[in-house]
């Protein structure tokens, strides 16, 4: 099993690319489906709000930040706009691994300059490629095993925050990028 507490600053030096899983690591995993009095279904899923301010946090540093899912909903694409996501992925088959490859080609990223937070096993083939695979704390025993880092937080509670402050202070970048977020909303 992977440290929770030591990113390895060689590998965290190389990241340009930060990919998320959503059930379970954006959110507690949880569905809320209902319908309307017309019977349009409905989706409503919870973001933790200081994962927005971490995947902030990443963009301002310049590592650019994804979205593969496998489910389709609204609310995903709703907070992926809301954060300023443009590479979010939502498959119904949960394979993960072309959308992967592809996005990586178009950016020009390597695997090894690639994150990845997960929770279950259909993360399991992106978890094998990337060159920082990453696993929330609750996490299936499967993902845990391949992750090179887990995070102490659950999935939809901070873990994705958790894990960018971690990769910005391995970077030695959090303290710079903390004092600009500040600066740019007169906070200073």
């Amino acid at each position: 099993m992977a440290d929770v507490g030591t990113l390895p600053g060689s590998v965290a030096q190389r990241i340009r690319l930060v990919v998320l899983d959503v059930d379970g690591v954006l959110t507690d995993g949880g569905l809320y489906i209902g319908a309307t009095g017309t019977g349009e279904r409905t989706e409503v899923k919870r973001f933790e709000i200081t994962d927005g301010l971490g995947i902030r946090l990443l963009q301002e540093s310049g590592i650019q930040v994804g979205v593969v899912t496998g489910r389709v909903s609204h609310a995903v694409r709703i907070r992926a706009d809301e954060l300023g996501i443009a590479e979010c992925h939502q498959n119904p088959t949960a394979a993960k691994l072309p959308i992967m490859e592809a996005m990586l080609e178009r950016l020009g990223i390597g695997w090894d300059e690639t994150a990845f937070v997960g929770d279950d096993l259909p993360d399991l083939p992106v978890l094998r490629r990337v060159g920082l695979p990453v696993a929330v704390a609750n996490a299936a025993a499967e993902v845990r095993a391949e992750a090179r880092w887990i995070t102490h937080r659950t999935g939809g509670h901070g873990a994705v925050r958790e894990f960018a402050e971690a990769l910005l202070r391995t970077r030695g970048e959090w303290n710079g990028v903390v004092e600009r977020y500040l600066a740019a909303r007169g906070d200073t």
